[in-house]
């Protein structure tokens, strides 16, 4: 079969994308293997800090991702095949193709790859302004959520700013003044400013969602699961990625382990087009 001409191939996921950079992160720095997978306590204590695994490579670095999805910590707790002494490549393919505990325990692994570029390249992202990807919301936005954001709600609302929640579960539609929770993502569509969690990261919803904020002013990804190389997710119309940016590795997984509030072992971080050098720069400082 005839190779189609290259301006009619599909584009590649976002989740494929991010694949072949890890690849390429480790072909410009050597292979890579992790000596430590850390998760949270079953049953998982509510807030973030029960929400994320931690993969650690041998450099120290450190990758998380969401495991709240269908059973994945669970899943994660019951895997009996090792994790320490694998090679990173093998965990990240579990990202690309793998059942939901592959693709968190693949995604924490390509984050902490990132983060091993990032710090050979001499590269630290700026610290958050808030929570919410800086979308400096004011009167007259129409503000729209994949996930629910309850401070930022209740902050849109005393603003006069109405909110279109998209949600999966058909049990938490509801219409409400200045407040709509849809199962419908072209209601995205009506709204100038958009955050959503990283989940779409994992759960096959990055490109269905994103076709629907292309015209929207500002996009924020926001969550620990969105530590990844971001050229992908800026160049599908995020405006900002906000993450969280481990300082203190040791404490953290500790942290982790325990169920613990992070506190002080890591920093809230935003990554922007503007202030963001790009993959192909990182590699070349890096090198």
């Amino acid at each position: 079969m005839p190779l189609q001409p290259a301006a009619s191939r599909p584009a590649p996921s976002v989740r494929h994308w991010l694949v072949d950079a890890a690849g390429r992160i480790e072909d410009a720095l050597g292979p890579a293997r992790v000596t430590r997978l850390v998760l949270p306590p079953l049953p998982a204590p509510a807030g973030k800090e029960g929400e994320f695994c931690a993969v650690q490579l041998e450099d120290g670095s450190v990758g998380l991702s969401f495991t709240l999805l269908n059973g994945t910590l669970r899943a994660l707790h019951e895997r009996t095949r090792p994790v320490a002494g694998a090679a990173a490549a093998e965990l990240v393919a579990g990202y690309a193709d793998g059942d939901g505990a592959a693709r968190a325990l693949g995604l924490a692994t390509l984050n902490a790859l990132t983060r091993r570029l990032c710090e050979r390249a001499g590269f630290a992202p700026d610290d958050s302004v808030d929570s919410f990807g800086s979308l400096g919301l004011a009167a007259g936005d129409r503000l729209g959520m994949v996930g629910h954001f309850s401070p930022l709600i209740r902050h849109a609302r005393a603003l006069g700013i109405p909110v279109v929640v998209l949600e999966l579960k058909a049990e938490l539609v509801r219409e409400e003044p200045g407040l709509s929770v849809t199962l419908d993502p072209q209601r995205l569509q009506g709204c100038n400013k958009i955050v959503s969690t990283s989940t779409l990261l994992l759960n096959d919803t990055f490109e269905q969602v994103a076709s629907h904020w292309r015209h929207a002013e500002a996009v924020a990804i926001v969550g620990p699961s969105a530590g990844c190389p971001p050229d992908a997710l800026f160049a599908a119309g995020v405006s900002a990625v906000g993450t969280a940016w481990v300082t203190d590795a040791e404490a953290f997984l500790a942290r982790v382990a325990a169920g613990e509030k992070w506190g002080d072992a890591s920093r809230k971080v935003t990554l922007t087009p503007q202030r963001y050098p790009g993959l192909d720069r990182l590699l070349a400082r890096a090198c």
